[in-house]
Order: C-alpha cells, then structure tokens, then sequence
C-alpha cells in the first residue's frame, strides 16, 4: 500500500492557504492547513501539488468564508504528541462565533494552572488552522495572544464568526 503525501493552495480573505494531505487507496486525510512561509508551514515540492484529493476541503473552505459553514467535517491526520493531540480535539468543542480563555481551555482538559503555557505551546503547534479553530483561544482580559496566522487574521476570523465586533475606524 502506497501513501503519497500531495498538497495545493487555497485562495482566502487571509491570503493563500496551504493544505497538505495523506493519499492512500484508502482515501485521503488532511494533516495540515497553513499559511505559506509562516510558523509551522510544511515544505512543499512543486511535484507533489494535486489539487483532487482536497476537493472535499476546498468546498468547506469557500462555504466557511462564505459564512455557511460553522463546523468542518473532514478526515484529519495532523501529527503531534499525545498531549497535543487531546489539546487539539478540545478546540473543536468550542463552538463558532465564541472564545475562550487560555486558563478555561486548561480547566476544561483538567490542566492545572501551572500548565496553562503547555497548552498555548500546543496550540501554536497546531497544524491545522481554522480546521482546528485556535483562533478561539485569546487571553482571560480578552487581548489576541499569539496565533501562527498572525494576530491581525486571527482578529479578523473572530469578527468574521461574530465573536467580535468590527472595529469603527
């Protein structure tokens, strides 16, 4: 059984993004959604771009910034450590259009507050942007803490989700 791992662009209101994915003949998974040359960002070949097996992706893309989806439902394979792993399936509990405190997130996984930096460092690791919406996390006075898209995208998905309202300038 052959595994290839393929990968294609996305244009958004952030920029492009780039989605990198496993491809079997049992089908294929998502590992990562990120945007090119930023943290985290996988290295690329050329070669290896082919844009079908993310069609499914692409759909729930477009519809997401279209504001008809409030929830992705695809196959996932992102790597990452035990602890990360269960850090990365608590955000999907928290729902579109809300946020939640670092310390909150730490409390609900049963993380003491001596732990709360272990769980911001898995946060940052997570490879899957929007997909796994740690952009949902922000500070307990609600200031934007770091985000590997940039505290301006991560501003702007919040307000695109209605969980901030848009700044008057």
């Amino acid at each position: 059984m052959t595994t290839r791992t393929v990968h294609t662009v996305h244009p958004s209101p952030l920029g492009d993004l780039l989605m990198t994915g496993s491809v079997s003949p049992a089908g294929h998974t998502l590992m990562a959604l990120s945007l090119p040359g930023r943290c985290g960002a996988p290295a690329v070949r050329p070669k290896d771009r082919d844009d079908r097996p993310f069609t499914e992706a692409h759909r729930q893309l477009d519809a997401y910034f279209a504001g008809r989806l409030t929830r992705f439902d695809l196959p996932l394979a992102a790597p990452g450590s035990p602890f990360q792993q269960t850090v990365w399936r608590a955000l999907d509990e928290i729902p579109y259009g809300t946020t939640v405190a670092y310390g909150e997130l730490a409390a609900r996984l049963g993380v003491p507050r001596s732990g709360i930096r272990a769980v911001g460092r898995a946060l940052g690791a997570n490879p899957l942007l929007l997909v796994r919406p740690c952009h949902r996390v922000i500070g307990a006075d609600g200031s934007m803490r770091g985000y590997a898209g940039g505290v301006e995208r991560k501003r702007w998905l919040l307000t695109h989700e209605g969980a901030l309202q848009p700044a008057l300038i």
